[in-house]
């Protein structure tokens, strides 16, 4: 049992506990009891809303039921520069407050790196405050986008994306690279071409930090000694392989040992410098290449310097199985953690004739029978990610102060920008529901329903919230049960109403965020 939870003031814990694990210990009278607020909204609009967005909010449920939900669809298809994030201050061509570019992001990493040499203790805190505050802006754009922006699905497909191409911002100066990732090679493409965004990947530093490319060398290679430069180890196979292996043909894509070997050998040379000119510190070092014959992927492929990697990207991007395995991932994610078969098939056939057009293939996935099927309406279990978003989304509250939500999605397994690994974290109920995941979403509704979140505690800051967009209310005081009852509509059970309804009333928004039903989407 958690701390937070042991310490939330007035709440029940074992009715609580009750209705989040779905028992059936209450007594009869209270399942029986009427709900306060009847469903309003159609099934499908929800479901919609859920799967497209990071769950309902009394604004997009007004957009959605004006617009109609197949004109709201195509809205998030087709999304309008001048519409996003007004209330933010952020359209799609700028960068958020604090924002490093690669260059700044790589200069100033250095910069605290070489302080540490003169000024071991000076360096040491300036480096931890400049990682520290790069994440913290980084988050803050991240949350604040997903919470407030009309355009849900883009900010969805943000996060999808990101997860698909992992980096984990533990890992020395990628820390300070994560904004400049994701705003510059993930969210430019993120309703795209799959191709784009695979190149625009496996140039930024961080991806080349990440899994090592920058260090990847023809045999005998010999580096320039210099104090600030580390000794390249030789050929280095993590980033062809996991360039492979998850980011296009899948585990399954029927290729060998020899070809993650040969595929490394093209990509010897790839690399960056701060000192390069243009926006991008991507470099191709000819002297680092391996610049013999290759044979991948049933290919004879002769000697051409950078072109070996360039034309290595179009086979994968193009290639069936890669067709497969994106398709696979898109029908997990939006219909079920075992998506119909013949789905995976069409969509990979649209990925296909599209030349990898992402926003084609999300078009014809959501205009599928199996995506309108209601026998998939409310079945996904909510990631962490997913849950404290929607929670928030929901109950309509004012969020200025990130650190709480950043909080909670660390108490509950999924640091924002923190998984160690390239896989990215998990889309499946398998990976998330247990006892523990559920003991600490208890918590944080309980917390979030009686007001307790520091959320609109920004330090050092004075102002007004910072979005106004979906009726913000400070969460200073208890959250108001029918405002999220409304919203909710028919995603919420007839039984979850009744159980919430025969609580006290300064439970009842607890029982709600913590209940079964509001656990899935």
């Amino acid at each position: 049992m958690t701390a937070l939870f042991m310490a939330a003031q007035g709440v029940r814990r074992r009715e609580l506990l009750h209705l989040c694990l779905g028992t059936a210990l209450l007594p009869a009278a209270m399942r029986q009891a009427q709900a306060q607020v009847a469903p309003s909204a159609d099934p499908f609009a929800l479901h919609v809303i859920n799967r497209l967005g990071w769950g309902p909010s009394s604004q997009d449920l007004m957009r959605l039921q004006k617009a109609g939900v197949d004109a709201w669809i195509n809205q998030q298809l087709q999304p309008l520069p001048s519409a996003l994030t007004d209330d933010l201050g952020i359209t799609p061509g700028e960068q958020p407050r604090g924002y490093l570019s690669q260059r700044e992001a790589v200069t100033r990493y250095r910069e605290v790196t070489q302080l540490a040499r003169r000024d071991p203790e000076a360096g040491k805190a300036a480096r931890r405050e400049l990682l520290q505050q790069a994440i913290l802006d980084a988050s803050t754009a991240r949350v604040m986008r997903a919470l407030y922006s009309p355009q849900q699905l883009n900010e969805v497909m943000v996060d999808f994306w990101f997860n698909h191409f992992n980096v984990f911002s533990g890992k020395g100066m990628d820390q300070v690279l994560i904004a400049s990732y994701e705003n510059e090679v993930i969210r430019p493409y993120a309703l795209g071409r799959f191709r784009d965004m695979l190149g625009a990947t496996a140039k930024h530093p961080a991806m080349l930090f990440y899994l090592d490319n920058w260090l990847s060398v023809a045999p005998g290679f010999q580096a320039r000694r210099s104090g600030t430069k580390p000794t390249p180890g030789g050929l280095n196979e993590n980033y062809a392989r996991e360039l492979m292996e998850l980011h296009t043909l899948g585990v399954d894509g029927g290729y060998t040992q020899s070809d993650v070997t040969e595929l490394a050998r093209m990509l010897t040379g790839w690399t960056f410098d701060a000192k390069a000119s243009g926006p991008s510190l991507f470099v191709f070092n000819p002297a680092r290449h391996d610049s013999g014959s290759k044979q991948w992927l049933r290919h004879e492929v002769p000697p051409s310097g950078q072109q070996e990697g360039e034309w290595a990207l179009d086979q994968l991007a193009k290639h069936p199985a890669t067709a497969r395995h994106i398709s696979y991932k898109l029908a997990q994610h939006f219909v079920a953690d075992i998506p119909p078969p013949g789905l995976v098939q069409k969509l990979a056939r649209r990925f296909t004739s599209s030349d990898g057009d992402i926003r084609s293939v999300l078009e014809t996935l959501f205009a599928s029978p199996e995506f309108r099927d209601p026998a998939h309406f409310g079945k996904k279990f909510k990631t962490p990610y997913r849950y404290v978003l929607s929670a928030l989304r929901a109950s309509a509250v004012a969020v200025r102060n990130v650190r709480p939500v950043l909080n909670a999605l660390q108490q509950q397994g999924m640091p924002l920008y923190g998984c160690p690994t390239p896989d990215g974290y998990k889309n499946t109920e398998e990976a998330w529901l247990n006892p523990e995941a559920i003991t600490r979403r208890v918590a944080f509704s309980t917390a979030l329903g009686g007001g307790r979140l520091p959320l609109d505690e920004l330090p050092g800051s004075e102002g007004s919230p910072v979005s106004g967009g979906m009726g913000a209310v400070p969460p200073s005081r208890e959250l108001d049960t029918n405002t999220l009852l409304a919203t909710l509509g028919s995603t919420l059970s007839t039984r979850t109403r009744s159980l919430v309804a025969s609580e006290p009333a300064n439970l009842q928004t607890a029982l709600v965020l913590g209940s079964p039903d509001f656990m899935r989407h």
